[in-house]
């Protein structure tokens, strides 16, 4: 099986594609084994990533973890798995969720919440409180955060 392109083309390659976004290791190594790298091919270039400060876990995992609480309200607990998924470090996970403050993190959880209890128009009690719990869930927030705010929204 031949490369697509030389080492050196991939390198360059992948400089770009980590320049763009932040990549974790995964998703370099799934690049390098699309442009059929071999693995000492891509061992190699990893390393001449990690070096030019192009491919950086702890950098990677933080700025995720940023993005996806500001911009899709994710919790802690789909962040984690997320992370998990991609085989990042338990250390660089911990570093990732310190980089959401407390009151940031329950502002969302507050907003999101009383966003999703509003557009919930179901007339069983029951059947709401389930579909909220779910949803909230869903989204990754902790299950003591979510009941009790489900209890809150009820008495409203």
């Amino acid at each position: 099986m031949k490369s697509i392109c030389t080492p050196k083309e991939a390198l360059q390659k992948l400089e770009h594609f980590c320049a763009y976004q932040e990549r974790c290791h995964d998703e370099v190594v799934s690049k390098l084994y699309s442009l059929k790298m071999t693995s000492d091919e891509i061992d190699l270039i990893v390393v001449q990533l990690i070096e030019g400060d192009f491919l950086n876990e702890t950098r990677f995992a933080c700025s995720f973890a940023r993005g996806k609480h500001r911009m899709k309200y994710w919790g802690k607990i789909k962040i984690t798995n997320e992370l998990k998924a991609r085989h990042i470090s338990s250390t660089n996970i911990t570093l990732a969720l310190k980089e959401i403050s407390n009151e940031e993190y329950f502002e969302t959880f507050e907003n999101l919440s009383e966003r999703g209890w509003n557009s919930i128009h179901e007339q069983n009690a029951l059947k709401k409180r389930k579909k909220f719990c779910d949803y909230m869930l869903r989204r990754g927030y902790e299950s003591d955060l979510v009941y009790e705010k489900v209890k809150e929204l009820e008495q409203n």
